[in-house]
């Protein structure tokens, strides 16, 4: 064949020789490339041809099958009647084959599959005949009937299954196969008249038509509801589409001496090095999987069958070897004898993950490279986080957005005063809110998990959860929640406060009641994988930190210092409040420094803390970034309440509440405009950061300040607070007797400062991307308000993915790329980092490493994501280019 021929659409496999290999996946599917390789390894693998993927998109298109495609397809058909020795549609032999689909990315049951393809009234005595078992043979004609109305005429199963249930009932059969083979004859009759009453149209007797029309299914289900939502979740593009294999029929439904299973190679759960799975005697291969029988421990199958199972323990420590990984395994036991019927790589939970890889390099099977690249980064969720047990049935009552991982029980509660006290008494509570806003802090840390039913992935309920590692399900559109009636409703069920509800916050998924949980648990195998990601990584790891609590927990997931460390979060508590309260609602300079006064003690303690608890790593310390009005009371009895113990009039308070609030406050006086029409407060905090560090030094302790000016868009404002910063510093230091070298930059969070980065860059001596501003101000969009209408653009796919979620490289990072390469233009050391929730987001750390940024910052509990995604990306770049960086 020359180069311009076309590529043949039908690729067979029989007889120890395949047209096709493993490498061929995006030709044959994963379940076709399988089917090839098994059969050049000589295991045992019933003979059948692989319609092409490349079909799909085609018959989707045009509606139709090439015309080029039939004589191919026929004679494929011939060869595999030649390797059976039995004929398609034949009165004395008949050949039934078996129509699966198989894309080349595993979509377990998302898609379509036919068995006993080829019976009808004449082929089904003949299988009566050649097997001398009449229960057999009407029982694969009943289940074809059955299969083929659901599939190929797309009808319910519930008459279907109705018919059979009426059938065992008069038989007084507890199982289908204990109905005697009359009945089962007489059942395919009614399927036949279900599928005519509900189509008006016939079962086809043709072979031949059977199978184009099984085919056309196939290629349909591609684009159903559950199989477009699977792709869309897993990031499988639209365009890939599926192949479609037909393969000569083994029966696991021939009696006490058949079977069919499904098994791994290793537990999927736990990893451990043992066959693992299950099967049923006398079934065919959806039987297992479709839950109308209970199947049995692979285990059992030894002492049922044990050459059989012989059999199997060989093939699948070959099938693993040859793979070098674990693998998913289907097989069907026909008369004693072993047939596979696909081999693909196992999915499996991230504990048996990070087990299977470390102990496959201790078996020599695969490197440590290797053991680093195949664990999905996000995966290790489920080693740092509470899980539902998966043999738990709960109670779902609403489903929002996974906005942090984990899972937790609790008494629902709906104020964060009632989950600060409660919480503190040791009740476990959930707090439950239309959503919250930073004046829910205190709740939000003694609460177990956090409930919105508004906000998205980025809304401050999702960020303050993922940074302090609680579970959070947000956007919860289905609830309503009554926080004056103290009551949350769920399509007319009434949850109370009290009640305890379980949130999934990996899943979004809300229950009621308690559900039993798997709690965490880093094994060595996780140290060991993560000290060889931390060998092969370029990226720094630091964490967003506000509290010396945060600083420990990042240090314990192997944080190499603070990317963000925001200095408002210190001021929602207790007196503090208080105290910032008064230096807002303070009448004139004198009154705001006096305020700032009591404030700056706090500061310098909680500094204290964190550069303790960093050992040396470097901190970068964000300014006060968000506008005074977050600071101030909203409801009418808070605001009494502020205004006696200000001593000032209920009107002075609501004046001030008024003069600062804003039509958009994202874009208003905030960052480092705040700095600059009230000097002060940058001052008493770079004063509170200064002394801080002098203080951990002179006890000879090790400290890295990095101070960061927030929301720059002109350099000017950054020389203006850089300004007033240096003069603090240079105070501080003469007062103390001690100097510590410190770092003095900017987050770049709005598109003119990227622009002008070369600018900035002369003046600053970092840069950190604030990526959820950055992405608000490129997009134009708010996240607080895109959850009502971002998921209509993913359904309609306007945009393919949630920008607050999933860095945009096209867009967003564009400006990012820029930014970096003039800010290193204009100062060669200008250290680069990321700092937005982005930063432990798998793509956006690849991004990272590939602009040669120093350092990426994320939450806490995503730090050991980040470190295992930095390494996955140095790896993916070795050998392209030499580099060096600036020191970290």
């Amino acid at each position: 064949m020359t180069d311009s021929a076309p590529h043949p659409l039908v690729y067979f496999f029989g007889q120890g020789r395949a047209d096709g290999t493993a490498a061929m996946k995006d030709v044959l599917g994963g379940k076709g490339a399988g089917l090839a390789e098994m059969t050049n390894l000589g295991i045992p693998v019933p003979p059948g041809f692989t319609i092409a993927a490349s079909l799909c998109s085609t018959y989707l298109e045009t509606g139709g099958f090439p015309p080029r495609l039939r004589p191919q397809l026929e004679a494929a058909l011939g060869r595999l009647e030649a390797a059976t020795g039995r004929q398609f549609g034949g009165t004395v032999e008949p050949l039934l084959v078996s129509v699966r689909s198989g894309a080349a990315v595993s979509m377990p049951g998302m898609m379509e599959t036919i068995l006993n393809l080829g019976l009808n009234d004449t082929t089904v005595e003949a299988l009566h005949r050649l097997s001398g078992n009449a229960s057999f043979a009407y029982d694969s004609y009943r289940r074809f009937v059955q299969m083929y109305g659901g599939v190929v005429f797309d009808l319910a199963k519930r008459p279907f299954d109705e018919a059979l249930d009426r059938r065992k009932k008069a038989a007084g059969a507890a199982r289908d196969i204990d109905l005697p083979w009359e009945a089962l004859r007489d059942l395919t009759g009614e399927f036949k008249e279900i599928i005519h009453k509900e189509t008006g149209k016939n079962f086809p007797d043709d072979p031949m038509q059977q199978l184009w029309g099984a085919v056309a299914a196939v290629f349909e289900s591609w684009n159903t509801r559950r199989a477009a939502d699977y792709r869309r979740h897993h990031d499988i593009p639209d365009s890939m589409g599926t192949a479609v294999n037909i393969v000569a029929m083994v029966y696991g439904n021939m009696g006490e001496d058949s079977g069919t299973g499904v098994a791994f190679t290793r537990d999927p759960s736990t990893g451990e090095r043992v066959l693992y799975g299950e099967y049923l005697l006398n079934a065919q291969g959806e039987d297992v999987v479709s839950g109308i029988r209970t199947p049995e421990p692979i285990s059992r199958l030894r002492e049922r069958m044990p050459e059989a199972y012989a059999d199997l323990e060989r093939v699948s420590r070959t099938l693993e070897r040859h793979f070098r990984d674990v693998q998913d395994l289907e097989f069907t036991i026909e008369r004693g004898h072993l047939y596979m019927l696909q081999t693909r790589r196992a999915q499996r939970s991230g504990h048996a993950a990070v087990r299977c890889a470390v102990e496959m390099v201790d078996e020599g099977q695969i490197s440590e490279e290797e053991a680093v690249a195949r664990i999905p980064p996000n995966d290790l969720n489920q080693l740092l986080h509470p899980t539902i047990d998966p043999k738990a049935q709960p109670d779902l009552v609403a489903t929002g957005l996974p906005a942090s991982p984990g899972a937790a029980s609790g008494a629902a509660v709906f104020d964060a005063d009632s989950a600060e006290a409660r919480g503190k008494k040791g009740e476990a509570v959930i707090l439950v809110r239309r959503e919250t806003s930073p004046e829910d802090f205190h709740g939000m840390v003694l609460a177990k998990a956090i409930l919105t039913a508004r906000g998205g992935m980025t809304s401050h309920a999702a960020v303050v959860a993922r940074g302090m590692g609680k579970p959070c399900v947000a956007g919860a559109h289905e609830i309503e929640v009554d926080e004056e009636a103290r009551l949350l409703t769920v399509n007319g069920r009434r949850i109370a406060e009290g009640e305890i509800i379980t949130l999934d916050g990996s899943t979004g998924r809300v229950f009621a009641g308690p559900v039993k949980l798997i709690p965490p648990e880093l094994s060595g195998h996780y140290s060991r994988l993560m000290g060889w990601a931390d060998g092969m990584r370029h990226l720094r790891v630091r964490v967003n930190a506000d509290t010396p609590a945060d600083a420990h927990r990042g240090r314990d997931f192997g944080a190499e210092g603070i990317g963000l460390c925001r200095t408002e979060h210190m001021f929602f508590e207790g007196e503090r409040i208080s105290a910032m309260r008064e230096m807002i609602l303070a009448s004139d300079e004198a009154g705001r420094k006096r305020a700032l006064a009591k404030l700056l003690p706090m500061q310098r303690t909680d500094f204290e803390g964190i550069f303790r608890a960093m050992e040396g790593y470097p901190v970068t310390i964000r300014l006060l970034d968000p506008p005074l009005h977050e600071f101030l009371p909203k409801e009418k009895e808070e605001i009494r309440a502020l205004a006696d113990e200000m001593g000032k009039s209920i009107e002075d308070v609501e004046r001030t509440i008024s003069r600062l609030s804003e039509v958009n406050p994202m874009l208003g006086l905030r960052g480092c405009r705040l700095g600059i029409m009230y000097p002060e407060i940058t001052a008493m905090q770079a004063r509170a950061i200064f002394e801080a560090a002098c203080t951990v030094a002179a006890r000879k302790g090790r400290v890295q300040p990095e101070v960061m000016i927030p929301l720059v868009a002109h350099v000017v404002e950054f020389r203006k607070q850089a300004l007033i910063v240096r003069q603090v510093a240079e105070e501080v230091f003469r007062e103390r007797q001690i100097t510590v070298p410190y770092l003095l930059g900017t987050m770049i969070e709005l598109p003119r400062a990227a622009l002008t980065a070369d600018e900035i860059a002369r003046e600053a001596q970092f840069f950190s991307f604030g990526t959820n501003d950055l992405t608000q101000t490129t997009w134009g969009l708010s996240r607080d308000d895109a959850g009502v209408f971002l998921p209509d653009y993913l359904e309609r796919n306007i945009i393919e993915f949630d920008p607050f979620i999933e860095l945009d490289i096209g867009g967003v990072g564009k400006l990012i790329a820029m930014a970096v390469e003039l800010g290193r233009h204009a100062r060669q050391d200008l250290k680069v980092g990321i700092c937005g929730e982005h930063g432990g987001e798998p793509g956006a750390v690849a991004f990272c490493e590939a602009q040669k940024m120093n350092y990426v910052s994320c939450s806490p509990f995503r730090v050991p994501i980040a470190r295992l995604a930095a390494a996955q990306a140095a790896l993916a770049e070795r050998g392209t280019m030499n580099r060096t960086r600036a020191t970290v």
